[in-house]
């Protein structure tokens, strides 16, 4: 990413780059954005690049330390949010964000708020909001996200300037960051398997030794799969839990360290802001290294599933083929799709805060019938 310009890191989005460049060089920024597009599009980090152009006194020189704060995700007048409900968001989540809106700034002169998932906004939840969407304050710009303009309540497309983002195609995405974070292709593939197709994120993870080795434990585990009775899966399970875990110690610290900078010149009522900013980040960040276990995992079974099929040439994860073909000679297509819709559903309960541990116990259970059948530890335990 150039220093001077926050759209350039905006991969596979021309349109978009130009369209919020022009915007905010001609003065012409709205009140409110809906960004729609897939997951992997880049909607964040162009929300965030937009973000930087707005807090930045020089609209975004990428050298003073509001960039730098923006681009790191620690500004306090830059606030992120997702769904914190089950299904969505909760009415009185969005009243805090409105609530939020009528503070003043902490350090710039305005405020950016991010919104993910919109399209899990319900009518209730909407209609908290309309009002502060329709008018928010003067200093305030709200950028929403969501995965389809169709999937987004009608009261709150028609709130906002709607910015559509292309879906980028897996072999585009795996060029672009090979490019940008110098690796091979065949390094990227695997990188945007375990990040869900996310482009920046895949960047972060392949440049990162720590995370590519987090990733060959997860599929490390997959590989002992087969030979595991039943408390053997329980430890598994607890050890995926911890490889999750282990980014989390180092985010905590830099956020400690963030907090000791700031006490001295911030009031205490700005300190508790940026310590529930920090706390939801955390709680993000986890739930995202969790995600990316179950990515790992089910990349790996797709792999596998490409094998069945006889088309061993669209494997991803080619370091771990003699596990994969193991695997695959013990399974059929029909299992192999259970157990990625196993995947699925676990990936799903983690989001609606179930326990984590608890969540890869049964899905390692359910991949050792699927994939092995009758050496399942459920017979085990008959």
């Amino acid at each position: 990413m150039s220093g001077g310009d926050p759209f350039e890191g905006v991969f596979g989005q021309p349109q978009v780059r130009d369209f919020l460049r022009a915007s905010v060089r001609n003065d012409r920024v709205t009140h409110a954005y809906l960004f729609t597009g897939p997951a992997g599009s880049n909607k964040t980090l162009a929300a965030y690049a937009l973000a930087e152009a707005l807090i930045c006194a020089s609209g975004g020189c990428g050298e003073c330390d509001a960039c730098r704060r923006v681009r790191r995700r620690k500004h306090p007048d830059v606030h992120y949010y997702a769904p914190e409900g089950a299904t969505g968001y909760l009415v009185d989540q969005v009243r805090d964000i409105v609530s939020d809106t009528s503070l003043s700034p902490i350090q710039a002169t305005r405020k950016v708020y991010i919104i993910d998932r919109v399209d899990l906004m319900n009518a209730a939840s909407a209609n908290a909001f309309l009002k502060t969407l329709e008018e928010p304050p003067d200093d305030v710009v709200l950028i929403l996200l969501g995965r389809t303009r169709e999937s987004v309540l009608p009261t709150i497309v028609s709130r906002c300037s709607v910015v559509p983002f292309r879906h980028i195609p897996a072999t585009e995405a795996a060029g672009i960051i090979a490019q940008q974070a110098g690796v091979t292709p065949a390094r990227a593939r695997i990188g945007l398997a375990a990040c869900d197709g996310s482009i920046t994120r895949t960047i972060e993870f392949v440049k990162s030794n720590e995370r590519m080795e987090f990733r060959k434990s997860v599929l490390g585990v997959m590989g002992r799969l087969g030979s595991m009775d039943s408390w053997a899966c329980i430890e598994a399970a607890r050890e995926l839990v911890g490889l999750a875990k282990a980014p989390l110690d180092e985010i905590r610290a830099a956020q400690e360290a963030e907090i000791r900078e700031s006490e001295d010149f911030l009031a205490k009522s700005a300190i508790r802001r940026i310590e529930e900013r920090n706390k939801k980040a955390l709680t993000a960040k986890n739930l995202e290294s969790l995600n990316q276990v179950a990515s790992i995992i089910a990349s790996f079974l797709r792999d596998v599933l490409a094998v069945c099929a006889e088309s061993p040439e669209v494997v991803v994860n080619v370091d771990v083929m003699t596990a994969i073909e193991e695997a695959a000679a013990a399974t059929d297509e029909a299992r192999i799709a259970r157990a990625i819709a196993s995947v699925r559903t676990c990936s799903a309960a983690i989001s609606y805060n179930v326990s984590p541990e608890t969540c890869f116990d049964a899905l390692l259970f359910e991949l050792k019938e699927a994939l092995y059948g009758s050496r399942s530890p459920y017979q085990a335990c008959i």
